[in-house]
């Protein structure tokens, strides 16, 4: 990785582009320390201390600690991701967004200003509903001051600050990808989570460390160090891993000539559907409790209370409030369903299985046409099962340290799995343009 990095600091367009994103990355930190106009901040970063529930943890460690401090950027990217997602999953059920999909650039283009579009619109819906439910109970003052002129004004620079906040990051993610180095929008949201990390080591080192003596420091210290290394491993080893089927093209005469008759292979990720089972496994289970705390409930002992908390991560493999776990045993139910969900939108083997027999390609052993296909979905569902385990061990183990010895910190399994796919995800584009440059050095000459 280093070498990568050294290497491509040699390279004069390289270098821009990396300097170019580094200097976005200051823009995105910059603006979430900007306070949203009308607001005071200090009631929500009281209000936010005082949660038990892991609600809006989830989101404020996506947003880099923005959205507890009500920044302009307090919606951060999120917006975008989620409009990106909804448009990919509706190209499925939609025949005309399908089209669209297949017209080539201009079906492509069409598609990302819907998708801005809709990221709007998420982002006027959200910040309408913060302003509405955190409003009256103090967190825009004028709300309470009686004059209803002022109340919607206040209101509507709350809700232009924010949209406008998220649509700045959505055009500075678009702007790195196309003048930077990597995926802006996964960039920017890896820079965020990683804004928080220094702040979790100091709270792992106040709840393990302080005022022991220094054997148990130095054991606390390798205890922490070994499950975030062996983490990061399993993580590496999940987002590299993938199983290649072997396809052979027949040869053929074209004209006078013979063509085909090559050997090639299909890549099958063994995480196939990266991390977005996890995204929205956790997002499914926190909006019980954040639609709570929008309502004002305050949890009690009924029923409705013990659900909130099944939903809750902070009280899964709690030993003293073991029923809350059933929540974890739902979660983890939710990413296996999630990753055969969306591997089953992303990949078509019956599709694949038809464009193999139209090229004259065929797996060595198996027949084309529907023999392939059944073949291809028997591994595939083999392959996600393996990709949903690895990607519940992940997700899980943080979870487990958390709730045994009370480790609360931002940067779980889902933080880890972004963090290492984004960073592996940019070198590899990195060493791409490198080879790119060689090419057309070596052509030049």
């Amino acid at each position: 990785m280093l070498e990568t990095l050294r290497n491509a600091f040699k390279v004069k367009d390289i270098r821009n582009k990396i300097f170019f994103t580094f200097l976005m990355l200051i823009v995105v930190r910059m603006g979430s320390q900007i306070p949203v106009p009308g607001v005071d901040r200090s009631f929500f970063a009281n209000w936010f201390a005082q949660q038990t529930s892991d609600a809006f943890n989830f989101f404020d460690a996506f947003t880099g600690g923005s959205f507890e401090k009500m920044s302009i950027f307090a919606l951060n990217i999120t917006p975008y991701i989620t409009s990106s997602i909804i448009i990919q999953l509706l190209t499925i059920a939609i025949p005309k967004l399908e089209e669209m999909q297949r017209d080539g650039e201009d079906g492509r283009k069409k598609l990302t200003a819907i998708t801005r579009y809709v990221t709007v619109a998420l982002a006027v819906v959200e910040s309408l509903a913060m302003a509405i439910g955190f409003g009256r109970q103090g967190l825009i003052p004028a709300m309470n001051s009686g004059s209803t002129f002022n109340a919607i004004g206040s209101v509507l620079i709350v809700v232009l600050a924010m949209t406008a906040g998220s649509a700045v990051l959505m055009w500075i993610g678009e702007r790195i990808t196309e003048h930077g180095v990597g995926n802006g929008t996964s960039i920017v949201l890896t820079i965020n989570i990683l804004s928080r990390i220094p702040s979790d080591f100091v709270t792992l080192y106040e709840k393990f460390m302080q005022g022991k003596v220094i054997g148990k420091q130095c054991l606390a210290a390798v205890i922490i160090f070994a499950v975030i290394v062996a983490t990061i491993i399993l993580v590496i080893l999940l987002n590299d891993a993938q199983r290649r089927i072997p396809v052979q093209y027949a040869k053929k005469m074209q004209g006078r000539k013979m063509v085909g008759g090559q050997s090639t292979h299909i890549p099958l990720k063994v995480n196939t559907a990266g991390v977005i089972p996890v995204i929205f496994a956790s997002s499914i289970l926190s909006m019980p409790n954040m639609i709570a705390s929008f309502a004002g409930y305050q949890g009690g002992t009924g029923i409705g209370a013990k659900l909130l908390r099944m939903c809750s991560q902070q009280n899964w493999c709690n030993p003293s409030d073991p029923l809350s776990s059933i929540g974890l045993i739902v979660y983890i139910a939710m990413i296996i369903f999630f990753a055969y969900f969306y591997t089953s939108i992303t990949f078509n083997p019956i599709e694949v299985a038809d464009n193999m027999k139209k090229q004259g390609g065929f797996i060595p052993g198996i027949r084309p046409g529907k023999p392939t296909q059944e073949y291809l979905e028997k591994l595939l569902n083999y392959i996600i099962l393996i990709g949903a385990i690895g990607l519940t061990i992940v997700s899980v183990l943080p979870i487990i340290f958390n709730g045994v010895f009370g480790a609360s910190v931002s940067f779980g399994g889902t933080s880890l799995i972004i963090i290492v796919g984004v960073i592996l995800e940019t070198l590899k584009q990195i060493e791409s343009q490198m080879v790119v440059r060689n090419y057309k050095g070596f052509l030049s000459k």
